[in-house]
């Protein structure tokens, strides 16, 4: 290879490649000494990195290297490290009363700046990054609850979650499929669905409310309350203040209440350790809804 073109070659000059491109030949140039050498180095480079760093691709692992390093292993040891300098505060987060960490400003940094990352870590896929629900995920900003807003009730309800299988503590209602299972019929169900939208002043149809009024009366008083209000020790939500987990409408309350819902929370107490929960509770009491 070289950079050496002519049409026709001199008494003199090197040998050519031996290719011809429209009469004009290359020169058969030896590389730069220079080149070969760096050329050389860098293929020991290469045997020797590979023998002293992770290099070779396995089945499940590439090749540790006999030195054992990897960026894996800088990163648990810096998160070690952290952990490591955090372990006193995080014992005393552990052992201080929810409702006595507010005393301590301190503490109450740590519990928020903590709590705020475990929130967005875990919680934030659901929850919302600002903590302002979804559909099917509650808003954890406002002052409704299903089933408590104190430190407690939160405290319980993220160590054992809701409705899941792993947890035998966890929080759990069922509301009937009442149109599914056959317990209301068509009509039954347009006539409750107005009434419940009436409670908010929402209903399109007064006739079909003041029956509905009975329907209700008979089939889910007994959960949300003869005055609708809900009732947390069993999830039961509030039907007269118009903020809905999956929405307020004739067509999604139909939805509601022909199939049911059945919203599923993690038990985050057996992922996440006590420290964590105890400041994922804190910061989530501190966001503005708590009780």
């Amino acid at each position: 290879m070289s950079d050496n073109l002519h049409t026709n070659r001199k008494p003199g000059d090197p040998e050519t490649t031996g290719h011809s491109w429209d009469g004009i030949e290359e020169f058969n140039n030896p590389m730069p000494r220079w080149w070969v050498y760096v050329f050389y180095l860098c293929i020991a480079f290469a045997l020797i990195y590979s023998v002293l760093y992770p290099a070779w691709p396995l089945v499940n692992r590439a090749t540790p290297g006999i030195l054992g390093w990897s960026t894996r292993g800088d990163v648990k040891a810096e998160m070690t490290a952290w952990h490591d300098q955090n372990k006193a505060i995080q014992a005393k987060l552990v052992a201080t009363p929810l409702a006595e960490i507010k005393a301590d400003p301190a503490l109450a940094q740590f519990a928020t700046n903590a709590g705020g990352a475990v929130f967005r870590t875990w919680c934030a896929q659901c929850h919302g990054s600002g903590a302002a629900g979804n559909k099917g995920f509650p808003n954890l900003l406002d002052d409704d609850w299903l089933w408590g807003g104190t430190l407690q009730d939160i405290h319980f309800t993220v160590t054992h979650g809701v409705r899941n299988a792993d947890d035998g503590d966890a929080r759990y209602s069922q509301m009937p499929a009442f149109g599914k299972d056959g317990i209301l019929d068509q009509t039954q169900i347009r006539d409750v669905v107005q009434y419940v939208m009436s409670l908010s002043n929402a209903a399109t149809d007064p006739k079909a409310a003041e029956a509905g009024k009975t329907v209700f009366a008979e089939n889910c008083a007994a959960c949300h309350g003869e005055n609708a209000k809900g009732d947390r020790t069993q999830g039961a939500p509030n039907l007269t203040d118009a903020i809905w987990l999956y929405g307020g409408d004739r067509k999604t309350l139909t939805e509601t209440v022909t199939n049911a819902r059945f919203g599923v929370m993690p038990a985050w107490g057996k992922r996440l350790s006590d420290a964590d929960i105890q400041a994922v509770t804190y910061y989530v009491h501190s966001l503005g809804g708590g009780e």
